[in-house]
């Protein structure tokens, strides 16, 4: 009788887990902004599903009677200001590179029109328009310091749970989280060599700041993460809007539009020098 031997498979050959993942990385490269809608969906459902998760994080670091100490520490308010001024800075800067074109409209600009769109455009949507315009000034979620679990008065409300306890400039979602991880945005406009540090530099800001919002009493461990995924969400479309769909026509119109307008501004200075 014929006896069949159980074949082993290659020592090379990869773990599951390995295939598993190489699988997930190939579903997110294919579809970005579905992976991106998806995870920002299962981490709502899981802090909606388990609030209790966003109550743990927060009482990690509360202290009966005291609140919330790194609040009171000079170092890491010191932290959080230097991150406020990163973001805040590189917007500054997208933004005088736009303006430029338009003081001095003969000028060719150094960086192409779609990237400078496409940095101010993500930033101005998505922790300007979304998060701080919209879900910040309507969805009334008491930030933790302001709940009664935490020293305050108000009740404990969940992620996406439209409640009255606080009026404007409320927990849900972060602002800083959300304007931390728009540094992302700047790992689809860089050379590609630069790309690992500057997504490693990225997520580092975005992790402490988005970590002291929860550490010092703002903000609960969902309004961060909730935050992340909107904001990568607004990333990743505007990225197929301004940075791939656009034809090679796209960026000479642009600068030509920019040029054009910054004549018209400049044309009554110019008049007034000649007239000097």
């Amino acid at each position: 009788m014929e006896t069949r031997s159980h074949e082993t498979p290659p020592s090379n050959a990869p773990s599951f887990w390995a295939r598993e993942r190489r699988a997930l990385v190939a579903s997110i490269r294919e579809a970005p902004i579905l992976s991106a809608v998806l995870a920002t969906l299962i981490v709502s459902g899981l802090f909606m599903a388990f609030p209790a998760l966003d109550l743990m994080a927060t009482g990690y670091f509360y202290v009966p009677g005291r609140g919330f100490p790194m609040e009171a520490s000079p170092f890491w308010s010191v932290v959080r200001d230097l991150g406020q001024y990163a973001t805040t800075g590189a917007l500054i800067a997208v933004i005088l590179l736009l303006l430029a074109k338009i003081v001095l409209p003969s000028r060719p600009m150094a960086i192409k029109p779609r990237v400078l769109l496409f940095l101010a455009s993500t930033q101005i949507i998505g922790p300007g328009l979304i998060v701080n315009g919209i879900l910040k000034a309507q969805w009334g979620r008491a930030r933790p310091r302001q709940t009664d679990l935490f020293g305050g008065r108000n009740e404990f409300s969940g992620p996406w749970q439209i409640a009255n306890g606080c009026d404007n400039n409320c927990s849900f979602v972060s602002g800083e989280a959300s304007s931390a991880f728009w540094l992302v945005a700047f790992v689809f406009v860089v050379p590609e060599r630069w790309r690992v540090k500057v997504i490693a530099l990225a997520l580092i800001v975005a992790s402490i700041l988005s970590a002291l919002r929860v550490a010092f009493g703002g903000h609960y461990l969902s309004d961060v993460l909730i935050a992340w995924g909107l904001t990568l969400i607004v990333i990743l479309v505007l990225r197929h809007v301004l940075l791939i769909k656009p034809g090679p026509g796209f960026d000479p119109a642009v600068e030509d539009g920019l040029a054009a307008f910054g004549k018209v501004l400049t044309a009554p200075f110019k008049r007034l020098r000649r007239a000097a």
